[in-house]
């Protein structure tokens, strides 16, 4: 079952200048940086409330961040959901016709297992499902 949302993704040529651009604009500092180098990225994350942003930086030119800013430029990448059961909800999702990027959850930022969705079947939107990553 989908929770809430997890968060917003946006992908951003220069981390540094955007981590500036948004500390002004959130009025807070991030929280978290981190690479994810199978996704060819670096994040980091700004909490406002419940509301976390990310920013995504690629680190190799041929990663999916890339890709995007190459593409449409800076801008929101993706969508992320909360949900309880990641390979639930994978099963059910792709049972009702959505096409998944991966057939298994990956590690992501955040502590978190992910998947994503194709954007041809979610009416142009990236669509990202996280589980928090239990530990023990």
């Amino acid at each position: 079952m989908f929770t809430n949302v997890e968060h917003i993704g946006i992908a951003v040529r220069d981390l540094a200048t955007s981590n500036d651009l948004f500390s002004k604009l959130l009025n807070v500092l991030p929280y978290k940086a981190e690479a994810v180098e199978a996704e060819g990225v670096t994040t980091s994350f700004f909490r406002v409330n419940q509301t976390k942003i990310e920013l995504l930086e690629a680190t190799r030119p041929d990663s999916p961040i890339a890709t995007f800013l190459e593409k449409k430029g800076e801008g929101i990448h993706h969508l992320a959901f909360e949900v309880d059961d990641i390979v639930a909800e994978m099963k059910r999702l792709k049972a009702d016709g959505f096409t998944l990027l991966s057939e298994v959850p990956k590690r992501g930022a955040d502590n978190k297992l992910v998947c994503f969705l194709h954007p041809k079947g979610t009416n142009g939107v990236l669509v990202e499902l996280c589980q928090e990553i239990k530990e023990g």
